[in-house]
Formats: C-alpha cells, sequence, structure tokens
C-alpha cells in the first residue's frame, strides 16, 4: 500500500474532507477548520479506528511515526487501543474528563449558573452510567441508557446533557484519549436512533398576561410602594429580562440623556443594549433610595446586593399570579410577550423595532451584517406609546405616587 502520499503544505490547506497518507493513516478536517489525524487498522480481525490527535499538537512527521509504530503492534496481534487503555494513568474516566473540560472552559461562559448546571446535570444523570467508565470505552449505548429514560418526559434536558457529553468527548478525542468517532454525536448518529426533540416535547413559553390587562395591574403596582413592585414597573416599562433589571447598576443609567446602556457582558446576545428611559420610568429612577456602597438600582436587603432573583415572581404570587393562581399563571418574563403582543396588535411601529426593542439577536447573517445602527429614536416613539399605553386611565391624575407617605420605600 503506498504511503506518505499527503505533503506538509496539503496538510495546512486541505478544506473540509477526509485524506488518506496511506497505510491507513488519515486527515480529517471538520467544516469548521478543525484537522485531526485518524488511523484505520485491521487487529486480530476487527476493524478499528483511533485518534492520533489534532494537527495543532501533532506534525505530520510524528503522525507518521505513530502511525507505524501502531501498525506494527496491530500486525503482531496486540491492539494499539487496548495497549493505550491498559497504561496507568493515560486514560482518564468520564467523571476526570468532564472535571477537565469544566475547568478548562468555564471562564468563557457567561455566568457561573451555567457551569453549575453542567456539574449538576452530568453528575446526575451521566455519572452513574458512564462516570467511572475510560473515556475511549464509552459507546453509544452508555449514551441511550443515560437518554432513553429521560427523552420524552424531560426532553429539553436530556438534549442539553447529550450535548455536554458530546463536548465532553470530543475534548477526550483531542487529548487522544479517544477515537474521534463520538457516540453522542447528534446529527447523523443519534437522531437515527431517537426521536427529534420537536416530535416529543412541546415548547412552553412564559406565561404571558394580555397586554389589555396591564394599565389595571401597573395601577396595582403603583399602590404598593415596594421596591420589588418598581423593579416591576420598570421591567414593564423597558420590556426587558428579570436578570438585566436586577443586576442593574447605576453607572448604566444616563438621567439627563434618558438612556439606560446595559453592557453586553449582561446581555443574553452578548451585545451592548440601549434602552430609552421614558418619563414614567425617570419618575421611578427618582423614587429609588441611593444606599452607600451599593451599586445596584434596586437594592436588597443584603448588604451589597440587588433584590432576590425571586422577588418579583414572588411579588405576582402575592398577588394571585403564577402556578395555579386564581388570577392567571403569569410569570414576570411573560411581560416581554405581552410588549410584543401590544406592538404587533395595537401599534404601528415596523416589525424590527419592536425585536430591536427586546434585544433579540438578527437571525438572517446577512441582513445581521448590513443592520449598523440600534433604531434608537424609532425606539424612543415606541417606548413612550407603551408607557402611555401602561398608564392610569385617569389621564388628569397630576401625580402617582410612587412611594408611601412617610417616603419611605418598603424592600
Amino acid at each position: 500500500m503506498a504511503i506518505h502520499k499527503l505533503s506538509p503544505r496539503k496538510v495546512e490547506t486541505a478544506g473540509p474532507g477526509k485524506y488518506e497518507d496511506g497505510g491507513g493513516l488519515r486527515l480529517v478536517v471538520s467544516k469548521s477548520g478543525s484537522r485531526k489525524w485518524v488511523l484505520r487498522y485491521t487487529c486480530n480481525g476487527k476493524r478499528r479506528e483511533m485518534g492520533l490527535g489534532s494537527v495543532q499538537n501533532v506534525g505530520l512527521a510524528e503522525a507518521r511515526a505513530k502511525a507505524a509504530k501502531f501498525r506494527s503492534m496491530a500486525s503482531d496481534g496486540v491492539d494499539p487501543i487496548a495497549a493505550r487503555r491498559a497504561e496507568p494513568g493515560q486514560i482518564p474516566d468520564f467523571t476526570a474528563c468532564a472535571a477537565r473540560y469544566i475547568r478548562v472552559h468555564r471562564h468563557g461562559w457567561r455566568n457561573a449558573k451555567h457551569a453549575r448546571q453542567w456539574v449538576s446535570t452530568l453528575k446526575k444523570y451521566a455519572r452513574p452510567v458512564i462516570g467511572p467508565k475510560s473515556v475511549d470505552a464509552i459507546v453509544t449505548e452508555d449514551i441511550i441508557k443515560i437518554l432513553s429514560p429521560i427523552w420524552t418526559t424531560k426532553t429539553e434536558t436530556a438534549k442539553r446533557i447529550q450535548g455536554r457529553i458530546e463536548n465532553v468527548l470530543d475534548f477526550a478525542a483531542a487529548h487522544n484519549y479517544r477515537d474521534p468517532l463520538n457516540p453522542a454525536r447528534w446529527r447523523g448518529h443519534l437522531d437515527k436512533l431517537l426521536p427529534r426533540p420537536s416530535r416529543v416535547s412541546t415548547i412552553t413559553h412564559h406565561p404571558a398576561m394580555p397586554y389589555t390587562d396591564l394599565p389595571t395591574f401597573m395601577e396595582e403596582l403603583r399602590s404598593n410602594g415596594s421596591i420589588t413592585a418598581l423593579a416591576l414597573q420598570f421591567l414593564i416599562l423597558t420590556a426587558t429580562r428579570t436578570s438585566e433589571v436586577l443586576l442593574a447598576e447605576w453607572t448604566e443609567i444616563d438621567e439627563a440623556s434618558k438612556i439606560w446602556t446595559i453592557p453586553a457582558t449582561r446581555m443574553k446576545a452578548q451585545k451592548e443594549h440601549r434602552i430609552p428611559l421614558t418619563d414614567s420610568t425617570i419618575t421611578i429612577l427618582g423614587s429609588l433610595p441611593r444606599i452607600a456602597h451599593n451599586p445596584f438600582v434596586f437594592p436588597g436587603s443584603r448588604t451589597g446586593r440587588p433584590l432576590s432573583n425571586m422577588a418579583m415572581l414572588q411579588l405576582m404570587r402575592g398577588m394571585g399570579f403564577g402556578v395555579n393562581g386564581s388570577r392567571g399563571p403569569f410569570v414576570p418574563h411573560g411581560f416581554r410577550s405581552s410588549f410584543r403582543d401590544w406592538s404587533g396588535e395595537v401599534s404601528s411601529f415596523p416589525r424590527d423595532v419592536a425585536e430591536m426593542a427586546l434585544a433579540h439577536a438578527v437571525e438572517n447573517k446577512v441582513e445581521a451584517a448590513y443592520r449598523r445602527g440600534d433604531l434608537f429614536e424609532k425606539r424612543t416613539k415606541m417606548m413612550e406609546a407603551w408607557a402611555s399605553f401602561l398608564a392610569v386611565k385617569n389621564e388628569d391624575q397630576a401625580v402617582v405616587r410612587l412611594i408611601p407617605a412617610n417616603g419611605q420605600a418598603r424592600a
């Protein structure tokens, strides 16, 4: 069999595909541009495939040397994969490999909660089945054993677990701990063995209060007077997410220009978002206490901390809303949908303006490439119209007090 077919230049410039060097050594280039070495061999009548590492870590000459060594072992009846697995301390088990993956990648994740979810889901669902298994011994049957019990009952969780296991095993393959054929891969593998998530699970959106009920609801909030009620009013008026409001800091607020700028690090789309502030939101800001050494607009009871992330939900539950609530199942995040319904059914503002107000990412890549502005002036008019819609029905009422007569806001 002819060997050494590839040149160093070909290795560096080859497009996506599989390229044979001969003798079972193959260069695999993914669509993303990553390059791996794979050795295909036969040992004791069985066809096997093992990864030799990425091109970044293993050059052409080294890959050929490894391939020659492992071919020789296979011809003597010694399976290279089994031999590598038998070397003490060489192949980590899944739990150890997952821990390494999380340690390497957690700094690139948006928040600590994401890392905790990684740990908790793998610990609960994956570790009992494959935790002590060496990563190169994990097979498709193991993955099916993990996913099958929850695929139809906890579909979203199951899909996330599948993706996390796939990432860990790809990480293992990149470190030459296992062959690159990933038993947890969805496309072209598990999608042939499990029903598509969309076929077994219906997406449940956050329950949204009908926009026609919002003026009355806002009037109730104005009569409440607590900081939590002020935060919920602010959330509704700005059509923002709960975390964006609760973690808002005074340094982000420019009251003179009437602009609230949320930094990219706190946005779901990882892009800075400017929000026009209406007179109603400025009034709310003026009603809030400024506490020394607490940077948050809506301070909580703990020193230097914002309101609890459950504060607004608990307030609504106390008003009869939420799961099994006597007045409806509505939750804080649903007010974004209420705003979107109002903008589409009542207002005359274009769809793009509403989507920009909600800080939704532009899905069309071509459109996203050409869109430079954030439609701020148009959004200002839209949020003013929204605030007017939410205002109390008695428009002659000069001032609606947002805090009790004693001037003390309640947390």
